[in-house]
This record gives structure tokens, sequence and C-alpha cells, in this order.
């Protein structure tokens, strides 16, 4: 199973009636970005054999940190008007509110939690020391 975000222009992501980002917007977005490259194809070996997933619009994103690692790869799915993936870290996050901005959208969990305000908060509630207060989109973007 796992969490996904979403890179969606809707005001809930569920909502498929708002206008969407279209497949050509996202391959072109995809193709100006020296950073991602498009795959449309992802596969991993299993004890069972390997598995293959197909998709128009699956990118990868290459200058993520732990790419390749243990065959680890930040996978970016295009799926009917958003671009969905799954349990992304902070660094992952960063990279879609990056995106989100380009295309003019924005990053919404599956619960509804809009992003990077999320992560601000989760990490409000945690104890910090006064020099980590900064939020994390900020030591990440500047600011």
């Amino acid at each position: 199973m796992g969490y996904d975000l979403h890179i969606t222009r809707a005001d809930d992501w569920v909502d498929e009636s708002y206008p969407s980002i279209p497949l050509k917007e996202w391959l072109d977005y995809v193709e100006s970005d020296p950073e991602m490259r498009l795959d449309n194809v992802a596969e991993a070996d299993t004890p069972d054999g390997t598995l293959r997933y197909e998709n128009v619009g699956l990118a990868v994103w290459t200058a993520y940190a732990r790419d390749g690692e243990a065959g680890n790869h930040a996978w970016f799915d295009f799926r009917n008007g958003r671009i969905v993936v799954k349990n992304p870290d902070e660094q992952i996050i960063a990279k879609m509110c990056r995106v989100a901005d380009a295309l003019q959208a924005r990053v919404q969990g599956d619960d509804g939690e809009f992003y990077p305000e999320a992560l601000d908060q989760q990490r409000s509630q945690e104890p910090t020391q006064k020099s980590e207060a900064k939020s994390w989109w900020k030591k990440v973007f500047g600011g």
C-alpha cells in the first residue's frame, strides 16, 4: 500500500471534475527539466520474478540523492490528470513543490493536507531547538 502525494490543480485531489493537468503539459515539463527522465516503465526484481509497471507519463527524478541506491528511484507517475508519488521523503516533497509551482498546481496528500504547510505543522508539533525553528522548505529553497 503506502501513502501518496498528488500534484493537482483540484481543491481536492479526488475531484475529477476540476481542470486537470494535461498529459502533454506533463510530458513537456519532464522534457524541459534536466533532472527528470521519462521512462514510461518501471521494473523491480522480486523473489517471485520481475514486477513490471507501465504507464505513459511515468518519470523518474534523476537528481534524487538516493537515486539508484538499492534500486531506489523517485518515481513521478502521471494518473488521471495529476502526478502521484508514493511514500515521498522530504527531499522528494521539496521537488514535488517545485514541479507543482511550474505546473501552477499544488501538492496534496491522500488525507487532504497540502504541502509544504503539512510538514511545517508536523515539525511544529515535534520538540525542536530554536536554531531549528526555520521551516524545512525555507532551508531547501532559501528564505
